[in-house]
């Protein structure tokens, strides 16, 4: 809250002024009372920005009146404190936060030299003592230092446009292609094959419903955009010399379920790699999730934090990349390259046997949780671990580092280090992941609560050590991060075979689409690698967002209303606005505003704090600070109780709690659901690449997890298209979500349905061969061409694609035959399983994915477990191969006229089998060795397919039935 007096100047710092002797301080703008001084306004109407900053009201009219009008700023009644966010109660209004920095400094203070000549007027001692300095300051230095402002004012990052001649192409290609499709289908359409109505009907709905998916995906690929940030600028606006860093600080997540499949070294990976990670260590905080309440966990966090304490200032010293131990003591590069330092050799050897060391301890632990013991585990000082049972325990917490004391060798501090493992009670519902990540959004809250959050799964560890400082020139850039609600960076992995058999790295979709995406409302939420703004998550709309008409939303208006309404309006408006799905009123204090006293007094009755955010005082105060920070008043101690009482499982009852705020609840991938609630706010996203991968993890890379992978994905979309959160009908009331950004919401979530077709479309080239008929009837000249035009189409754009994409055919070969293997095994079962989930209410339980691979490189690779996933795919590639054998020998036996309707047949049963092949090597396992189970599928298929084409080929004639019939009749069949 804002203390009574003369209000400061959000331009320049200094008091407002009185307006006339009547002690009234000066009003700029009169419509919104943003505060600027006279000096600063002005300059600004000196450099020809006549209109005000926060609602662009022209200044004219207001300045022949500036003497007649004055600011009045006291403190707001008690009783309305206790309904309503401090966004529609607070004197200052959320718009001033994107020019002000974490510490409520603000960022524009330096940026004008004539704001700086008047402060140091009205300063005399220190003005002289800045001249003197000058004055001692050889004249080389003073002119290095104007250059060094000058780039501290400019921009921290800009948008590089894919060029023109390689993204006109690809539009006219487009367009080109739309065309040839219309003419395509037309032809279709109007040339039924009569022979085989049926197939010939399949194959057509099959080939509509590919042309709208690629419709769909094309969208957001139609204006691609590249950013570029600039971190020298970053430094010199926020880490001058001799001056406190202004940096936001950062709360790092990361959540781990089960150390068995998520191996301890590899979390602590992890960890260290954000313990060092290139980033004022006050500002770092790191908290680590353990769902599964493991002793083993704890203990290996324990062993971490004191081996940081060595390899943090190694890390910094020397400047390594990346800062994960186990990875950057793999890397086979010269590691000598760029050091300058004799001792770094000898430093490096030492910190790689302590390295070894600490490896032994961590194994050491897993080895002894192999075998739990009877009576449960118990830690070092004879009490039994609370988390015995991981279904019922209580909430634990353990900072490490940070407020301990610990320092590392060197004496320095260290980043916070918080250990977390949420209360489970039998009988509550926990939302696995989404309900472990608003636990940790209301701890750091209470602990911390720093502005901006930065989740990762337990196995990606920072690879790039500025990453952090990547995403800042976006969120702390107060042009560009005053709407953005997270930074999303690429994911890279690890460990994955060169030919990339099962498309692991998924490079089509994170360096085609995302970028799309970045180039209308921003990319979606990919589950991790993102930095948020933490005012994003508590559900607010964004400080700038444009005031809702009546018609769109009943809690906003276009024009102050003089006259209060009646009390039965205002009854039908809560009432409308319960029904509107972005409950935006709440959290935008510019739509609140518009409402008179008597009219926000009711609205203000119908809210509460502890209906959004739950019963914690504590953790309630700590959202009304949108720079962040905790009281200096704060007792560590009583911090300590109110972050356990946040993380109890009955603390989201009857809140706001994963339906409005924090990670989203009721789908199996939260991500997306996240990140399409925020952007129906009016957020937008940014899409960040930087040239070194800003975080690395692993993959599974052997076939069976990888589908488990993807049908879980699936299955997530499939929920959410049958949710009330469906892309195609949720949110439209507010009107902020682009309708680019809508189709590409609604292209995320129908995918799996594709499957459905995709399955038919696989089958019928078998089912061709083995009866002889085909769903094209003989083409005409005009036809021909019609379909040779398609394909070339088809060929130019993924030409043109991948060049202004910069990805290779590989890579985009690779996705396609894996979109063909997970679309009929993996996005089949979603579709049934969510269909399931809804009608019966079959809720599928996954298992998490193992992180570690055996022994040897790629053996992950080759491993197999049969699951019924594999069912449809295998059936189709035999169906196929059948369907190949019959068609040559029905080929051969009817002479040379059956070769040309043949060769169209075979065209598509290979365009199946060549798409499946990554899976069908799969099947086969190291070195050829067919999995029994394969074998015996196999066979009893094949035999099956025989059989039935020998039924019904060899003996029934296509081309005289009736005479065949009389045959039989004469030879008294």
């Amino acid at each position: 809250m804002m203390e009574s007096g003369v209000p400061i100047c959000n331009i320049c710092g200094e008091q407002l002024g009185l307006a006339n002797t009547n002690g009234e301080a000066f009003v700029a703008c009169h419509e919104c009372n943003y505060p600027v001084c006279k000096t600063c306004l002005d300059y600004e109407i000196k450099e020809g920005r006549n209109a005000c900053l926060r609602c662009a009201t022209p200044y004219d009219e207001n300045e022949q009146e500036s003497t007649n009008h004055a600011i009045v700023v006291s403190h707001p009644d008690t009783a309305q404190d206790v309904g309503v966010h401090a966004r529609t109660v607070s004197t200052v209004s959320t718009v001033d936060s994107e020019y002000h920095d974490d510490t409520g400094n603000p960022i524009w203070k330096n940026r004008v030299e004539s704001w700086k000549e008047k402060k140091n007027k009205k300063k005399k001692n220190q003005s002289k003592a800045v001249v003197q300095e000058a004055a001692e300051v050889p004249p080389e230095q003073q002119m290095e230092e104007k250059p060094q402002l000058a780039d501290a004012a400019e921009p921290l990052s800009r948008i590089i446009p894919v060029p023109k001649s390689q993204i006109t192409p690809y539009r006219i290609v487009i367009i080109v292609r739309l065309i040839v499709l219309c003419l395509f289908f037309h032809y279709r359409v109007t040339h039924p094959v009569e022979s085989a109505y049926p197939l010939w009907f399949i194959s057509v709905f099959c080939e509509i419903w590919f042309a709208f998916s690629w419709v769909l995906d094309q969208f957001p690929k139609w204006s691609p955009i590249n950013r570029e940030t600039y971190l020298d600028r970053l430094s010199a606006r926020y880490e001058r010399e001799g001056e406190p860093c202004q940096l936001a600080p950062v709360d790092f997540f990361v959540s781990t379920v089960d150390p068995m499949k998520e191996p301890p070294l590899i979390t602590a990976n992890t960890v260290l790699s954000i313990l060092a990670v290139d980033y004022p260590v006050e500002k770092v905080s790191c908290y680590v999730s353990d769902d599964g309440g493991s002793m083993l966990t704890f203990e290996s966090l324990a062993e971490t934090s004191e081996f940081a304490r060595k390899w943090v200032p190694f890390c910094k010293k020397f400047s390594i990349e990346p800062r994960a131990p186990e990875f950057y003591f793999t890397q086979k590069f010269d590691y000598l390259k760029d050091k300058v330092q004799p001792s770094f050799v000898k430093e490096r050897r030492a910190m790689k046997r302590e390295y070894e060391e600490y490896k032994v301890r961590l194994n050491a632990l897993v080895a002894k949780a192999q075998k739990t013991p009877e009576d449960g585990w118990t830690m070092a000082d004879g009490t039994p671990w609370p988390g015995n049972n991981p279904r019922d325990h209580p909430g634990m917490i353990q900072v490490f580092l940070g407020h301990s004391g610990v320092h590392d060798i060197e004496g320095n501090e260290l980043p916070r280090l918080v250990y977390v493992s949420r209360e489970k009670r039998p009988g509550y519902q926990h939302h696995k992941k989404a309900g472990a990540e608003n636990a940790l959004i209301r701890v750091s809250a209470v602990l911390t609560n720093a502005p901006y959050i930065l989740n990762l799964d337990c196995d990606h560890y920072v690879n790039n050590s500025k990453a952090i400082r990547e995403a800042m020139c976006f969120l702390m850039d107060p042009q560009v991060g005053r709407d953005v609600c997270y930074v999303q960076f690429p994911q890279r992995f690890d460990g994955i075979d060169k030919s990339d058999r099962y498309a692991n790295r998924n490079i089509v979709f994170f360096d085609v689409n995302m970028k799309g995406l970045d180039g209308i409302q921003g990319p979606v939420y990919v589950g991790t690698g993102t930095v948020f703004n933490r005012q994003a998550l508590y559900g607010y709309s964004p400080s700038n967002l444009p005031t809702i008409h009546k018609s769109s939303s009943s809690f906003s208006c276009c024009c102050r209303r003089k006259k209060p309404a009646k009390e039965k309006d205002l009854t039908e408006v809560y009432r409308e606005a319960k029904r509107e799905d972005l409950n935006s009123a709440i959290f935008n204090l510019r739509e609140i505003e518009n409402y008179d006293d008597h009219e926000r007094s009711l609205l203000i009755s119908q809210m509460s704090f502890e209906k959004t955010f739950g019963m914690s005082s504590v953790f309630i105060e700590s959202t009304l600070m949108e720079n962040g920070g905790v009281p200096d008043s704060a007792n560590p101690s009583t911090l300590i109780r109110e972050a356990i009482h946040v993380i109890g499982c009955g603390y989201e009852e009857k809140t706001a709690w994963g339906k409005e705020i924090g990670w989203i609840y009721g789908s199996v991938t939260e991500d997306i659901l996240t990140g399409f609630k925020m952007q129906c706010r009016g957020w937008r996203s940014i899409y960040c690449m930087p040239l070194r991968p800003a975080f690395k993890g692993s993959a599974p890379i052997n076939l069976s997890d990888r589908l488990h992978q993807v049908l879980r994905w699936a299955l997530g979309s499939v929920e959410i298209f049958l949710s009330r959160h469906c892309p195609l009908w949720y949110g439209f009331g507010g009107g902020r979500l682009k309708w680019l950004q809508r189709l590409a919401y609604t292209n995320t979530i129908v995918y799996p349905f594709t499957s459905l077709p995709l399955i038919a479309y696989c089958i019928l080239p078998a089912v061709c061969l083995l009866t002889g008929k085909f769903i094209i009837p003989t083409l005409s000249n005009v036809a021909s061409i019609l379909f040779l035009g398609l394909f070339l189409s088809i060929i130019v754009t993924s030409v043109l694609e991948l060049r202004w994409s910069g990805i290779g055919i590989e890579d985009w070969w690779r996705n396609e035959q894996f979109w063909v293997i997970g679309g009929v095994s993996a996005h089949l079962f979603a579709v049934f399983q969510g269909f399931l989930k809804m009608l019966a209410g079959i809720d599928t339980n996954f298992t998490v994915t193992t992180k570690a691979a055996d022994d040897g490189e790629f053996a992950d690779l080759y491993l197999f477990k049969w699951t019924t996933v594999l069912i449809p795919p295998t059936t189709i590639l035999i169906v196929n191969l059948v369907g190949v054998v019959a068609g040559f020998s029905d080929a051969l036996n009817k002479g040379y006229e059956a070769w040309g309707p043949l060769f169209g047949k075979v065209f598509f049963s290979f365009w199946v089998i060549l798409h499946l092949y990554p899976f069908l090597k799969g099947l086969m396992g190291r070195q050829n060795r067919t999995p029994t189970i394969v074998v015996l599928w196999s066979v009893l298929l094949a035999s099956v397919f025989s059989l039935v084409w020998v039924k019904i080929n060899p003996f029934v004639s296509k081309d005289d039935p009736s005479a065949m019939v009389q045959n039989c009749i004469d030879m008294d069949c």
